[in-house]
């Protein structure tokens, strides 16, 4: 049985983060440095609740599939295992929040800040889907 109490934290503050960012009222109020602080902040969530998040679908498979089911795949086949197991809906989705994740770490301007705040939204949804999934899933 695992203990998602990381998964489930990681998740509530990634959310909280964006319940800041998504408060316009708020966001309106702010100066640019005050803003890019908040959007950092929703940035470094998502990226920490990313990797949180696809270290259990690959402990989840390898306490249900057996390590040698899961070791040494791609990540592409790693979300394709887990979605055949219903522990997440798009691979694709995942493959994109992928793609982010490895831009965050390697690039950081504008554009990509704008970019990586947008996906970190849907990654939320997704990311709270998962903890749902392993829930129902964790014996």
């Amino acid at each position: 049985m695992l203990n998602l109490s990381a998964l489930a934290k990681a998740n509530t503050s990634l959310q909280e983060s964006l319940d800041v960012f998504q408060d316009n009222n708020f966001i309106s109020k702010l100066n640019d440095k005050q803003f890019h602080t908040i959007r950092a902040g929703v940035i470094q969530n998502f990226e920490f609740t990313y990797e949180v998040s696809w270290k259990f679908i690959k402990r989840w498979l390898d306490n249900n599939l057996g390590a040698t089911e899961v070791d040494g795949v791609s990540r592409r086949q790693l979300f394709r295992i887990a979605a055949e197991h219903q522990l997440i809906e798009d691979v694709e989705a995942w493959m994109t929040y992928h793609k982010y994740r490895n831009l965050t770490s390697h690039t950081y301007d504008e554009n990509t800040a704008k970019e990586v705040a947008n996906i970190a939204i849907d990654f939320a949804v997704a990311s709270a889907a998962l903890l749902i999934a392993i829930e129902t899933r964790n014996e």
